[in-house]
């Protein structure tokens, strides 16, 4: 699941490596995101109702909260 969120992270911006990134919206990395095209993509790929809501700092500062979140919404389900 890691290395599926980095590549879909890598796809929408591309200029940054997210392998050495570790909180994603305190560094202000998600702000500069088409954030409704993340919520899809990470929705689609994992199979997974996401909303843009579903994005704060306690679920979405790191590759391990988003990976944290989808197992949390999968379990919902």
């Amino acid at each position: 699941m890691r290395e599926q969120i980095l590549e879909i992270l890598q796809e929408l911006r591309p200029d940054v490596d997210f392998e050495n990134e570790t909180a994603l919206i305190t560094d202000g990395i998600l702000e500069s995101f088409d954030i409704v095209a993340l919520v899809g993509e990470l929705s689609d790929a994992f199979g997974v109702e996401l909303h843009v809501a579903d994005l704060v700092p306690d679920n979405f500062n790191s590759v391990d909260g988003m990976i944290s979140l989808i197992e949390k919404l999968r379990d919902d389900e």
